[in-house]
């Protein structure tokens, strides 16, 4: 069985017994277990079939969560799982991705209501009934059905970065086929969109046709949907993304990419651009009206050129004044992955992280870094052990002192501060000004009224030594809409203030989104795009938020981790 399986068993079965109220040791420890096994770079079944090697010697895995998970190989569940689904439905699991409700909620609803699923939730709500039960009141209702109605929309999607490895895992299998020369992914993971629907591969090559079978015999397809000559359809993976794969001809091979990447909205104008020039565009080419002469189709680039365009990257592709910029030839120089410097937004095992300063220096370092700051959670976080001032002082001075191991990699000393529901800092000025480089960010007190919200924030960026305005809207993907706020008067202020924005790249999160991202830039904002990591692996996440800043049409001198370390170095300095 996979790791995320594994954890997932362990992480659900902790919910039943949060929904229980049974221990909070015994919760938190298997926890505790789904991130060490989720986390784990190799399967643990491996490990489990090797009898010269033994699931103990994994830091975090327990004599006890080693039996758990030798159970879990042997026969897919654990008793302690079975026994909390004997006592609870495994659909109450669902009601965790609901705002506003927790494990105490879940289980008054449940044995008030019986309330087992979404649709027995959003009854509840709309009869008013929620209202009725202790501690919950007519705007938590409203809540609760705005959270089913954002949850439906969200079903059926995938995060980036899962998309992301299903399309590394597949094109790596794919072309290991004799024959098949390019594989690439189309559709919205070549956009870039936070979430995708599906995944779209293409193949070339005269073994293109074998790829097709060979696909859908790949040890990860749990269903297949369809399949012909040049297209098939299959179910992935546990979690069932739907993957396309077409087999391609070479010569028609970049009008199938630019079809199949989209958007819809960009195709529909580029056609629109193609008969206005007596030209007709599909997935086969760009061909004459008259007489079906083809002009372009081997490549993007050619048939973009025959309709007196610039390319325009997949990230643009949005029909939202690209196509007038490539025509124009006012296309932005987007940023690259190659041109970040630094990480500025990073935690180690002082809060919630989990490697040390040590560590994540290291791994700065072997990303060819040239600066990092170390920004742990302050003390209102008492869940990730928040520093307060002493130790935020305290654990400054360590990470100055490492400045003399660290090849030369330039460390700063900083915090992610949160912001209180009045809009001041979680530690005092006098701490604060002892750091080189503070984060605030908003983690509680998230429904507030818009207005409340804007005062709050207002009053975080009016602090002289904020330097970024942390994951600006607070949200999380597939799980946690944007609070309200208003965005144009808070960008307005912090490019006034010289606050910068935050792009965080985390997957999870992704936050500022491309429309926020174009409105800031269009308000003089700068940014800094960081991983926002809690451990080594969580570095590479900064390809996500590059790609989020080149679709809201960033250049280099917008982000300012993109400066050398010198540079970089007098603007802490300010």
């Amino acid at each position: 069985m996979e790791n995320r399986a594994i954890a997932r068993m362990l992480s659900e079965t902790a919910d039943l017994m949060e929904i229980a109220a049974e221990d909070s040791f015994r919760i938190r420890s298997y926890r505790t277990a789904a991130e060490v096994v989720q986390s784990y770079p190799e399967q643990l079944s491996s490990v489990v079939k090797d009898p010269a090697r033994k699931l103990t010697d994994i830091a975090g895995i327990g004599k006890g969560i080693a039996a758990i998970i030798q159970e879990i190989e042997e026969r897919g569940s654990f008793e302690r799982r079975d026994e909390m689904l004997a006592k609870y439905p495994a659909s109450l699991l669902e009601l965790f991705s609901i705002q506003g409700l927790g494990p105490k909620s879940v289980r008054l609803l449940y044995d008030t209501y019986r309330v087992q699923t979404i649709d027995d939730l959003e009854r509840i709500c709309k009869e008013q009934k929620l209202r009725e039960l202790p501690r919950m009141g007519a705007k938590l209702e409203e809540k609760v059905l705005r959270s089913i109605g954002s949850y439906r929309k969200t079903q059926g999607r995938f995060l980036l970065s899962f998309g992301q490895r299903a399309a590394d895992e597949l094109i790596e299998y794919l072309k290991a086929i004799p024959g098949v020369g390019n594989v690439t992914a189309a559709g919205s993971l070549r956009r870039a969109k936070e979430t995708i629907g599906d995944l779209d591969l293409l193949a070339t090559g005269p073994g293109a046709a074998d790829a097709i079978e060979k696909f859908v015999t790949h040890p990860k397809v749990h269903e297949v949907l369809g399949k012909g000559p040049t297209k098939a359809s299959v179910k992935f993976g546990l979690e069932g993304l739907q993957v396309d794969l077409r087999a391609l001809a070479p010569d028609s091979f970049g009008a199938a990419l630019q079809y199949f990447t989209g958007s819809k909205e960009h195709n529909v104008a580029l056609r629109s651009r193609a008969q206005k020039m007596g030209l007709t565009l599909n997935e086969y080419g760009l061909a004459k009206v008259e007489g079906g002469e083809r002009v372009a189709s081997a490549t993007e680039e050619e048939i973009y050129a025959a309709l007196g365009l610039d390319w325009i990257a997949p990230e643009l592709r949005e029909n939202a004044g690209e196509i007038e910029a490539a025509a124009a030839h006012r296309l932005p120089n987007l940023l690259t992955l190659d041109q970040i410097r630094g990480d500025l937004h990073m935690h180690t095992t002082e809060t919630d992280g989990r490697a040390t300063l040590e560590e994540m220096a290291e791994a700065a370092h072997e990303a060819g870094y040239e600066y990092i700051a170390i920004t742990d959670h302050s003390k209102a976080l008492a869940m990730a052990n928040g520093l307060d001032e002493k130790r935020a002082i305290a654990f400054a001075h360590r990470v100055r002192d490492m400045k003399h191991r660290s090849h030369g990699l330039h460390l700063f000393s900083g915090i992610e501060c949160d912001i209180r529901r009045d809009g001041s800092m979680d530690l005092e000025d006098d701490a604060l000004a002892e750091l080189d480089w503070v984060i605030g960010s908003v983690h509680s007190y998230m429904n507030l009224e818009s207005a409340e919200m804007t005062d709050r924030l207002l009053r975080a960026l009016e602090n002289p030594y904020l330097r970024v305005l942390g994951h600006p809207t607070g949200r999380v993907l597939l799980h946690r809409e944007s609070f309200p706020f208003d965005f144009e008067m808070i960008a307005t202020e912090a490019a006034k203030r010289g606050v910068l924005l935050e792009i965080n790249a985390s997957p999870e999160r992704l936050d500022l989104s491309e429309p926020l991202i174009r409105a800031a830039k269009a308000r003089r904002c700068k940014f800094v795009i960081s991983t926002d990591a809690h451990q080594q692996k969580h570095l590479a996440n900064m390809q996500y938020g590059v790609r989020m800043a080149r679709r809201g049409w960033l250049e280099a001198s917008d982000v300012v981790n993109t400066r050398p370390a010198a540079d970089f170095i007098k603007l802490v300095k300010k």
